[in-house]
């Protein structure tokens, strides 16, 4: 019996064999602890951490984007003057076509009353300029005699030969000036193979989107995923309402912009006064820099043919239509159109000229306003409501001619 109670039992010595395993590994494994290092970094730092990581990565993409785009602006600079005309021509089209004009019919007529407008300006403003030349060598010789003798007799005390060497050194700065300017437009394509290729790209595109921007729109629409269609039309279509009421605002603008300095022109007997204002209706699609460029070249003009008071004038009128344009149309007009706030176009219109030059400063408002109205769209969340779009975006005849991949129906037609 003594020997019988010393030896263990079957469980005895099974718990005498786990249990001492059990404590090894436990005694093996140490505890869980935190990391020491994220310990130790603030909250704040690993919160700008993760944003900095992030913003570096929507930088690269954005830059890659501006890369490709730039390297490609002899395309997309056309496609978007398109675009841009479309946003003008399209509610036009349609008011045509309710009126009972064939589509065909109404397409035509908005894009040669397009054609022919733009091309009548130019040509108007050709003839004056042609017919304001006349005898224009005599009149600018008499212009810097009289500009010349009124500096050597102004109290800056300025002698004949200051005079001289400081035209010297305008005149080499306006051409070196005129050589790097050369030079970067043709790098831009503004040689006339590339101004005529561009051209035709623009009206081409122009007459597709003008024929079947519905379309066109709803196969871009199919590109994204299923669930996020709805966020992406709803967005476009914001964006292109935005984009509309900013090519009529800025028609508007232009328009008193040219009446106002050209007929301030004409009143103060400055030659070519049609030109002027042709040339500032151009030049204010550029918001802010581009009515600015255009009236100091009116400026210069009374300065030449009509002498220092008269330009002095002239410089009053422009300074009176750039406030009225600055405190009361831009404000009031472009910024209830396009909902962006001025100081957000100054910094737009600097940034795109860097960027792009003359294309960028031109497209970059619209560009702001309409990514500005997209994004707050898609902010707000009201697509989450709205189905996403369905059946077939590929009705119209055009796209019937594009063959479809294996195993795509086209079932049913757009609406």
């Amino acid at each position: 019996m003594k020997e019988s109670t010393d030896k263990p039992g079957l469980g005895g010595l099974f718990r005498s064999r786990v249990r001492p395993a059990a404590e090894d590994l436990t005694r093996a494994t140490p505890p869980v602890v935190p990391n020491g290092v994220d310990e130790n970094i603030p909250a704040s730092i690993r919160l700008a951490g993760a944003w900095s990581w992030r913003l570096l990565a929507v930088a690269g993409a954005a830059a890659v984007f501006i890369f490709l785009i730039i390297q490609l602006r002899l395309i997309v600079i056309p496609l978007l003057v398109a675009v841009l005309l479309s946003a003008l021509l399209v509610p036009f089209v349609g008011f045509l076509v309710r009126h009972r004009w064939p589509k065909g019919l109404a397409i035509a007529f908005a894009l040669l009353g397009t054609l022919a407008v733009v091309g009548g300006l130019i040509a108007l403003a050709a003839t004056q300029i042609a017919a304001g030349s006349a005898g224009l060598s005599d009149r600018l010789a008499t212009s810097y005699e009289n500009l010349k003798a009124a500096l050597l007799a102004s109290p800056l005390q300025l002698t004949e030969t200051e005079l001289s060497e400081f035209l010297q050194q305008a005149s080499r700065s306006i051409q070196a000036d005129s050589q790097v300017f050369v030079t970067g437009a043709l790098s831009v394509g503004s040689s006339l193979g590339h101004l005529i290729a561009g051209l035709l790209l623009t009206i081409f595109s122009l007459l597709f989107i003008l024929i079947d921007g519905k379309s066109i729109w709803g196969w871009i629409v199919r590109i994204f995923p299923r669930r996020a269609r709805a966020a992406v039309n709803g967005a476009g279509i914001a964006g292109w309402m935005t984009l509309g009421n900013f090519a009529k605002v800025q028609i508007l603008v232009a328009t008193i912009d040219a009446i106002g300095i050209g007929l301030g022109a004409a009143l103060l007997g400055v030659p070519m006064a049609i030109p002027i204002g042709i040339l500032v209706f151009l030049g204010s699609f550029i918001p802010i820099v581009g009515a600015v460029a255009t009236g100091a070249v009116a400026v210069v003009i009374a300065l030449l043919f009509n002498g220092l008071p008269w330009a002095l004038a002239m410089l009053g009128v422009v300074l009176l239509v750039q406030q009225i344009e600055g405190h009361v149309l831009q404000p009031l007009i472009m910024g209830t159109a396009v909902k962006v706030h001025p100081l957000a176009v100054v910094l737009a219109v600097g940034a795109g000229s860097l960027l792009a030059g003359i294309p960028g400063a031109l497209f970059a408002v619209p560009i702001a306003a309409v990514l500005n109205v997209m994004t707050n769209y898609i902010q707000g969340g009201a697509w989450r409501t709205v189905p996403p779009p369905t059946g077939d975006l590929l009705g119209s005849p055009l796209w019937q001619t594009v063959p479809s991949r294996p195993g795509f129906r086209r079932t049913g037609r757009s609406s």
